[in-house]
Order: C-alpha cells, then sequence, then structure tokens
C-alpha cells in the first residue's frame, strides 16, 4: 500500500506516529475520450478565453470569487501561512459512541499503522477503544484541508474517517417535494413492517456485486475479441400496481424465497 500520510495520532499527552493508507478504492470502468476519426486520446489546453490564447502553467495564479467576475487573489505563501499548525497530528479532541454520528457525515475511510517506534501505544490505544467501544473525534489536515474524523478499531486496526463539518452538510429542509404528515392505514404500515422483518439478514458484504461493471466488462472483452454484442432489449415499463396488492405480492414473493433458502 501507498503511504499517503505520515503523522501521529494524539491524545491527552500521549502521542503515536502513525502512518496513513487509503482503505478503499472505487472500482468502475473509465473510458477515455477520442476523436471519432483517428481515436486518438483528445488533449484538453489551459486557455484564457479573455486573451484568447493558451498559457503555461506558471500564468495560472488561485483566486477566490467574492461576487460574479470579482476574485481575490492568494500567493500560494500566504494560503500556506493560513494552514494550521496541527497539520501533521491527527488530535483526537473527545470520544463518543459510533451511533451518535449519522452516516451522512462520513466521507472517506483511511487504515493507520504506527510507524516504528509506535508500536506499544498503538495497540494500547487500540485495546482501549475496544474495551470501552467508543470511537475518537479528532482533527487532521490532509492535502491543504483540515476535516473532523472518527478514528476507531476496525478488525484489529485503527482506522480514521474523515467526516463532514455541519455545514457542509445539506439541511433536508432544502430538498423539495418531502411528504409530511402523511395519514398511513394501518394495514398497509403493518404489511410493510411485515415485509421488512422477512428481509432482515446479517449483513455480509461479499454476497453483493457492482453487477454493471461485471457486465460491461464482458461486452469489452467480447468487443476486443472481434465478438458480435448484441443490444439489450428494451425494458418494459413496470405495471403500477395498487400499492396493498404490491405488498402482498412482495410477501408471497419472500416467504417462498425464505422457504428455498
Amino acid at each position: 500500500m501507498h503511504t499517503v500520510w505520515k503523522g501521529s495520532i494524539s491524545f491527552g499527552l500521549v502521542n503515536i506516529p502513525v502512518r496513513m493508507f487509503t482503505a478503499t478504492e472505487e472500482k468502475s470502468v473509465r473510458f477515455r475520450q477520442l476523436h471519432n476519426e483517428c481515436h486518438t486520446p483528445i488533449r484538453y489546453k489551459r486557455t484564457c478565453p479573455n486573451c484568447e490564447r493558451e498559457i503555461e502553467k506558471d500564468d495560472i495564479v488561485k483566486g477566490y470569487e467574492i461576487e460574479e467576475d470579482r476574485f481575490v487573489i492568494l500567493t500560494d505563501e500566504e494560503i500556506e501561512a493560513a494552514k494550521p499548525e496541527t497539520q501533521k497530528a491527527i488530535d483526537i479532541v473527545d470520544f463518543v459512541d459510533l451511533s451518535d454520528i449519522d452516516p451522512v457525515y462520513f466521507n472517506k475511510t483511511y487504515y493507520l499503522s504506527p510507524q516504528e517506534t509506535g508500536e506499544r501505544a498503538y495497540s494500547l490505544l487500540r485495546q482501549a477503544m475496544f474495551d470501552t467501544n467508543k470511537i475518537g473525534i479528532a482533527q487532521f489536515t490532509l492535502r491543504s484541508k483540515q476535516s473532523l474524523a472518527a478514528v476507531r478499531v476496525y478488525d484489529e486496526t485503527l482506522v480514521l474517517e474523515s467526516i463532514f463539518y455541519p455545514d457542509e452538510v445539506r439541511s433536508v429542509a432544502e430538498i423539495p417535494g418531502l411528504p409530511k404528515h402523511v395519514s398511513l392505514p394501518d394495514k398497509e404500515l403493518n404489511m410493510a413492517r411485515q415485509l421488512i422483518e422477512q428481509l432482515v439478514t446479517p449483513f455480509e458484504p461479499e454476497k453483493y456485486e457492482d453487477e454493471y461493471r461485471q457486465s460491461l466488462l464482458q461486452v469489452i472483452e467480447k468487443k476486443a475479441a472481434g465478438e458480435e454484442v448484441k443490444e439489450a432489449p428494451a425494458e418494459k415499463p413496470h405495471k403500477v400496481v395498487d400499492l396493498m396488492e404490491a405488498l402482498k405480492a412482495s410477501l408471497d414473493q419472500t416467504a417462498e424465497k425464505n422457504k428455498r433458502a
């Protein structure tokens, strides 16, 4: 694994030197944009629409738009001076229950491992957090951005989950068309609850897979081998049925599936 950050975890007066690794990777089928005539990859140039010419990287400065077409220009030195002093520390300030944090706040996951002199302190924090069933809330800086983070135990490893600040999570009040105070028939609600109960199962992530990605890779393999690729038939629109009828059919279907399992 490639180390993306080196620093330390601090809580109280304890300081643990650690390395950080990206814990997840997005797997998707990526396409290059090609010229239709010769299949050459397209290149994009940096141009200034006002000067109508291509510009070099050294001619670019950073500007923050305070209103339309008005910018405050900042130098690299000014941006660097604004960075917090603790940019090489994961500073744990509180310990909380994991259930206290709604998943909407979670952003990206990183693994943490001890550096050469930190094994004992790392093991101590890991065991203490496991025993108390608590997670640490910390602040840290990665790639010039200060973030909140949750430090927790996962499969004998300490992991850091970067989490959004409250003002980075959009208010649900902005969502249009949310139904409020809808009167629901008891019979429909009981059947919906029953359907949920029938579908309850332990979470086993290995049983899920990206079916679209697998199918797309098969299409690519066939085309690369010179095989004909058939177009998928047009999807038939689902027949709109009565809600109670749909709930009953779903319950029957899951009951039959549970019998076969």
